[in-house]
């Protein structure tokens, strides 16, 4: 049995709980063991790059349904990013919580929460996914509640609906869908028996779209997405670092799985969950950023921008093209390091000044250089400024729709070639074509013919008000009178 993945869970929470007794909960005591935790969860960590046995079945609940840990590439990545980030903004907290004092409350929760993201990203099947996945609901509400003030715990109860919410539309997919998958396992391109889907296709879809909205809950997808520029103010600045560049990165990390190891990406391809789930992407991206364009809260800017980013990574992973899961991926990363910078910057920058408000910190710069180019920096990172890594995410993410939309881009240049009738020609009408056009369309000599009768070998054409055609020219062929009487030959002089 690999019981070394049970290793990242365990070591946090034991330090979590250790804070609770008498010896380590006070002063420098404290501070080691949140050291401690913080720096062995990271080490504990090695053995699945040094083994190959990566597997662990914790206990089986039915046939198909099982508690189990896996590690694989895509969840070794998010346990790394979150490890380390979650470390950093621990060591940053400890003096910045030593002004919002019940540091062993907070201290406790952070680690508790650190291993049931460990198992979260370790998880092998669905529904060992959404038990980690509502722990780290429940552990995180209190870090957002810190303060203790009116509008934490409103804050806080905001963010438990909303993600509560997302949760229930997970829960109801899990037991709706569970008939027709192989089993609930996470699996290289997806557990569905598709002989059972056969019929039931479209139920199928919307059930996977229920649930992809439920993961974009915590993801700040749009509708979902108002629990973010609430909770991030109230939080200490420590909580917020971690919700923006960890916590939403749970919701992006259920949506992968859904797609790639559930559902499977080839099944999704061009069906209308994929356009809904890349409009929504879209929406938000545009949202986040102009609410973030106009507000001048500090950490409620920096919160819209989470909303907007983090949107960036769902829409890579709508595109359900490898470049785009390449682009989405880097951009995890560059999200998660460069947010939580700019939230412990925007903390000290409050801890030192005590103003929230954008407009009166003029001149903070030279006050706080360090801190502000540290910003800066960040902040241009995030945009995508070269040679950031912001910039290879979103150029990757860019490529990976262009990839994607290739074939499209095709058809529409074969549509519009004149021989396919989209271009407008000599036998257009005239009502179907500019105004420009159309003034110069009245100087245009027409001339009617009226083929109801004509010449054989003699060239002339006869009938009531006939045209005499000279014997040189070649008669004009039969043509009937219906489509005549419509048809005009056109001769620009």
């Amino acid at each position: 049995m690999n019981l070394w993945l049970l290793l990242p869970l365990l070591l946090p929470m034991l330090a979590g709980l250790l804070l609770l007794t008498k010896p380590f909960a006070e002063g420098k005591i404290r501070r080691l063991t949140v050291q401690i935790g913080l720096i062995l969860t990271l080490v504990s960590l090695l053995p699945a790059f040094l083994t190959s046995g990566r597997d662990l079945t914790l206990f089986t609940l039915s046939d198909n349904v099982e508690i189990a840990l896996h590690v694989d590439g895509i969840g070794m990545c998010f346990c790394v990013l979150m490890a380390f980030v979650w470390a950093a903004a621990g060591f940053y907290s400890f003096d910045y919580m030593a002004h919002e004092g019940h540091e062993k409350r907070f201290y406790c929760l952070y680690l508790l929460t650190l291993g049931v993201l460990m198992g979260l990203c370790m998880s092998g099947s669905l529904v060992t996914f959404y038990m980690f996945y509502e722990a780290m609901t429940l552990l995180t509400m209190p870090l957002v509640m810190h303060s203790g003030s009116k509008e934490a715990v409103a804050a806080g109860i905001k963010y438990l609906i909303y993600s509560v919410v997302g949760a229930s539309l997970v829960l109801l997919g899990i037991f709706a869908i569970a008939p027709y998958a192989q089993s609930l396992s996470f699996a290289s391109g997806g557990t569905l028996d598709m002989a059972k889907v056969a019929g039931h296709e479209g139920f199928v879809l919307a059930i996977g779209g229920v649930m992809l909205l439920g993961f974009g809950a915590k993801a700040g997808l749009y509708p979902l997405h108002g629990w973010l520029p609430t909770a991030h103010p109230a939080a200490p600045s420590p909580a917020s670092a971690v919700l923006s560049g960890v916590i939403t990165k749970a919701g992006v990390l259920g949506l992968l799985r859904v797609i790639y190891c559930f559902l499977g990406a080839q099944n999704l391809r061009g069906t209308w969950v994929q356009t809904v789930l890349m409009a929504l992407s879209l929406l938000t991206v545009f949202i986040g950023s102009l609410l973030a364009y106009r507000e001048h809260h500090l950490k409620k800017r920096l919160a819209w921008s989470t909303v907007s980013q983090v949107s960036y990574v769902v829409f890579g992973l709508s595109t359900l093209h490898p470049l785009g899961l390449l682009g989405a991926m880097l951009h995890v990363v560059c999200h998660s390091l460069v947010k939580d910078v700019l939230f412990m910057g925007a903390g000290a920058v409050i801890l030192k000044t005590g103003e929230t408000q954008v407009d009166a910190l003029r001149g903070i710069g030279k006050r706080m250089p360090v801190t502000m180019w540290c910003f800066a920096i960040g902040s241009l990172g995030l945009i995508g400024i070269p040679p950031c890594l912001g910039f290879f995410s979103k150029w990757e993410l860019a490529q990976g729709s262009l990839a994607m939309t290739e074939l499209v881009w095709a058809r529409c240049a074969a549509a519009l070639r004149p021989a396919d009738g989209w271009l407008p020609d000599a036998d257009c009408p005239a009502r179907l074509l500019p105004r420009k056009r159309r003034a110069s369309r009245r100087k245009v000599r027409s001339v009617r013919v009226d083929a109801h009768s004509h010449a054989g070998a003699d060239g002339a054409v006869s009938g009531a008000g006939h045209v005499p055609v000279a014997a040189d020219r070649p008669s004009f062929p039969h043509f009937d009178r219906t489509a005549v009487r419509r048809k005009r030959i056109c001769c620009y002089s």
